[in-house]
């Protein structure tokens, strides 16, 4: 028997070893079939019926005609994609199953109560319900950092939550300081966010730390003066609204980050590049290749493209090579 290479579009053994006879012998009636696969006649008919089924052969006059393999294989797979999809798109909604499990477990347990708070302790614990969090979360992340500036460390961390959610269509809503734009690593990580889909705003006065996630969950230090004691997760409705009420209060307030970048950028006279503009300015005055320069500076092809078409535009070029020369003779490279 031939190597089995429909398993991939949901097609047995048995089922391929049909097929593959018919499109050597069109029209054979259904006896010769049985004859030739020579496989147990129940058998060969529950795998003839499903082909039929699927749209793999037809039967006509008592004998049985396979479709054009372009047509079969477009069509089961077709089919198969549509199957994974349904299977990603349940995977992707998991919070309905964890619900259920859990109010089973506290209905047969009369003393596992769901403390309405719970106090994490230490950083690792903390980084851990961040990601179980992100994970779950489906419609919006709400953020409020009143952080200077991000450390290497902090956007490594950082970066494959915030993108992952970013990707998986989850609204995401950061509010940060004024001082935090200032630094060129920090600006940098904002603007690879913004451009990946996340809104931005920044104000000058911020000293709450708070997170939200789909309006269900919210997380905010122990002590907010000092964040290494720990943090409090709360599903508490009557908590989560009072967060959520403070931070949309503090959004209303604040300028759009664009905004804040466009205005530094104008009265800075000579434009000062971030880090990342630099190095990725370094990248495609020496590498050939987008992909090449994307991984050397560690950013998404997109936006590496982004931060070229960034760079032409502050340089006034009209092309790469325009831009390549304009920045020589500003001494940026």
């Amino acid at each position: 028997m031939p190597a089995h290479h429909m398993a991939v579009l949901g097609i047995t053994a048995v089922e391929e070893e049909v097929y593959r006879l018919l499109l050597r012998s069109p029209g054979a009636e259904l006896s010769e079939v049985h004859v030739l696969s020579r496989q147990e006649p129940i058998v060969l008919d529950a795998a003839v019926r499903r082909l039929r089924e699927l749209h793999v052969l037809r039967e006509d006059g008592g004998k049985v005609w396979p479709h054009t393999p372009d047509v079969v294989v477009n069509r089961l797979a077709q089919q198969r994609l549509e199957e994974l999809y349904h299977a990603i798109r349940t995977l992707s909604d998991l919070r309905p199953i964890v619900d259920s499990l859990t109010l089973e477990s506290s209905e047969r347990s009369p003393d596992a109560e769901h403390a309405p708070v719970e106090r994490l302790i230490g950083l690792p614990a903390i980084r851990e319900r961040l990601d179980e969090l992100a994970f779950f979360a489906r419609s919006e992340i709400l953020a409020c950092e009143p952080y200077d500036a991000l450390t290497p460390e902090n956007i490594e961390n950082a970066r494959p939550l915030d993108l992952r959610c970013l990707r998986r269509g989850v609204v995401v809503r950061n509010l940060v300081r004024a001082s935090a734009v200032a630094d060129d690593t920090t600006r940098a990580y904002l603007q690879e966010l913004t451009a990946a889909g996340a809104r931005v705003r920044v104000i000058e006065d911020l000293s709450e730390l708070m997170l939200v996630y789909d309006h269900r969950t919210t997380l905010v230090p122990v002590d907010p003066k000092n964040t290494s004691k720990g943090a409090l997760c709360s599903s508490e409705e009557g908590i989560v609204t009072t967060v959520v009420n403070n931070f949309e209060r503090l959004w209303a307030g604040a300028a759009e980050f664009s905004d804040v970048v466009e205005q530094g950028s104008r009265g800075s006279g000579e434009p000062e590049l971030t880090g990342l503009q630099a190095e990725v300015l370094r990248a495609m005055c020496t590498v050939s290749k987008d992909e090449t320069g994307a991984r050397q500076v560690g950013t998404a092809l997109r936006t590496y493209r982004r931060y070229i078409s960034e760079l032409i535009r502050i340089l006034g070029a009209e092309n790469r090579a325009h831009a390549a020369l304009l920045a020589r003779e500003r001494g940026w490279i």
